[in-house]
């Protein structure tokens, strides 16, 4: 497995091995003594998947209890995280990446830190671990576009496709972290 940690402090991208012949392939997706070497300490409770069509923008959405191992199943998504602990050495600062299903590539999110994605393509799988269960009053939310982070998400002219929660999370400054 390649691990190359990532510019929020914690955070890694993943990519696990895949073994392929003339019949496909098989990759092993996460073995805990493995991601554990690779400094993830989360025990992972709940194992969620979610379709997006295109242009739809879920986040940013973070719990002080949850940590999350992403991946993109099919499809692609521009995905970020951002780094939402006041006492961590890259508060505020944000990392994006472009996952795309047959790359394989998986982005560990440490608990505390916001997360989001915007689908590329309609039909996107993303496939997520969590550390915690979802538990509606333990999470927060972030506006996706809040100015304080200058997030350049990859719309163009186009208005992303967001649920009425998302339309309505406040800004880190509204929240009171800044």
């Amino acid at each position: 497995m390649e691990v190359t940690p990532l510019p929020i402090d914690g955070a890694f991208a993943f990519v696990p091995k895949q073994y392929g012949d003339d019949r496909g392939w098989f990759k092993e997706l996460y073995a805990a003594t493995r991601y554990r070497n690779a400094g993830v300490e989360a025990a992972f409770v709940q194992d969620n998947l979610s379709m997006s069509h295109r242009l739809v923008l879920r986040g940013l959405h973070g719990d002080p209890r949850m940590a999350k191992l992403v991946q993109v199943l099919r499809g692609s998504a521009f995905d970020v995280i951002v780094d939402a602990r006041p006492a961590s050495p890259t508060f505020r600062r944000w990392y994006a990446s472009t996952l795309v299903a047959h790359e394989h590539t998986q982005l560990y999110i440490p608990a505390g830190c916001l997360h989001g994605f915007l689908a590329l393509e309609d039909e996107t799988l993303l496939f997520y671990k969590q550390s915690a269960e979802y538990d509606p009053p333990g999470e927060f939310g972030v506006a996706w576009n809040d100015p304080d982070l200058a997030i350049a998400w990859p719309l163009g002219r186009a208005a992303p496709i967001l649920s009425p929660k998302d339309a309505a999370n406040p800004t880190l400054r509204e929240l009171g972290l800044l």
